[in-house]
């Protein structure tokens, strides 16, 4: 089965997502003659003006993102012969719903949102959740109409506090531009020989060991948890972690890691551990068939104080 990249621009109403998407369109080094199908979840004052690409080939639809099927993307796909898609999403929707619909042959190519300075923090203060949601999977974000001089650090934190991998593009208003190169440090030592994971510092370990398990293979790490049971693997396995809180109260999901123990039946599932133990990168189920962090249990001791608050936070 061929596989037709996708290239997903997310953003809020008038963040910069149509002028974005006619400029590349406009640019023959992206459109060289290649069948686009550019679907339009979100139409704003600015439209797309076909008159000016160099090459003819792009078919636009207007869809509804909340309620559009896989049949009926599919069957785009089929009407045009696409190539490749173009996708303009709708700030008020999950981006990951509309992933869930997408045909099998659809692949992700690249996203990137586009953010108005402006209005940035009002929308990250009142809807949170639906700004996490983008920032959380692209590989970047553009924040437009800054005006040269700026404070950019409470972008950078809420940006890289969503997405340590994210790039960050600043657009000013004078029109310049610059990268965000601020890097940040984990904190914690992960060249100690025990890496101690405070219980503050849990979700950001979480993440970083989950997007880069390869980077901890063969390290110790000590930790507090609650015990969870692993189904198929209760004899020999169980999954210390904590409650991670993305975004908001309805995100609240347990995070925990697969960890071979002798004997986990005399764990009280829900209960508070202190857990030593060694990381390896290696393939289990709930990693669906990709290297994710597996841990070996060096020690594992009952009755460590709950952590407070007991739901950590990125």
């Amino acid at each position: 089965m061929q596989q037709i990249p996708v290239y997903v621009f997310t953003g809020f109403m008038d963040s910069g997502k149509t002028k974005f998407i006619q400029e590349t369109l406009e640019d023959p080094r992206f459109n060289d003659g290649e069948r686009t199908l550019l679907l339009v979840f979100e139409e704003g004052e600015e439209e797309y003006d076909f008159t000016t690409y160099p090459h003819k080939s792009v078919y636009m639809q207007v869809l509804d993102q909340e309620t559009v099927t896989t049949k009926e993307l599919a069957a785009l796909t089929r009407k045009y012969k696409t190539d490749r898609i173009v996708m303009e999403l709708n700030g008020m929707q999950q981006v990951g719903d509309l992933y869930m619909r997408f045909p099998e042959e659809w692949v992700v190519a690249q996203e990137v949102m586009f953010a108005d300075a402006t209005t940035f923090m009002a929308y990250n203060a009142n809807m949170r959740n639906l700004v996490m949601d983008k920032l959380v999977g692209a590989q970047m974000v553009v924040f437009n109409r800054l005006t040269p001089g700026a404070d950019t650090m409470p972008f950078h934190k809420i940006a890289r506090a969503a997405n340590r991998k994210i790039d960050i593009l600043y657009d000013y208003t004078d029109g310049t531009t610059a990268y965000d190169d601020v890097i940040d440090p984990l904190p914690f030592d992960i060249n100690a020989p025990v890496i101690e994971i405070k219980d503050e510092d849990y979700a950001l370990w979480y993440r970083d060991v989950s997007e880069e398990p390869q980077k901890y293979d063969g390290k110790t790490v000590k930790f507090k948890a609650q015990v969870a049971m692993l189904r198929r693997d209760k004899d020999n396995m169980f999954a210390p972690g904590r409650f991670v809180m993305t975004c908001c109260v309805e995100d609240i999901e347990f995070c925990g890691v697969p960890c071979r123990y002798a004997n986990p039946r005399e764990l009280e599932s829900r209960s508070w551990v202190m857990v030593t133990a060694k990381v390896n990168a290696e393939k289990h189920r709930l990693y669906k068939g990709e290297l994710g962090p597996v841990l070996t249990a060096i020690e594992v001791v009952k009755g460590a104080q709950p952590a407070e608050p007991d739901v950590c936070t990125f």
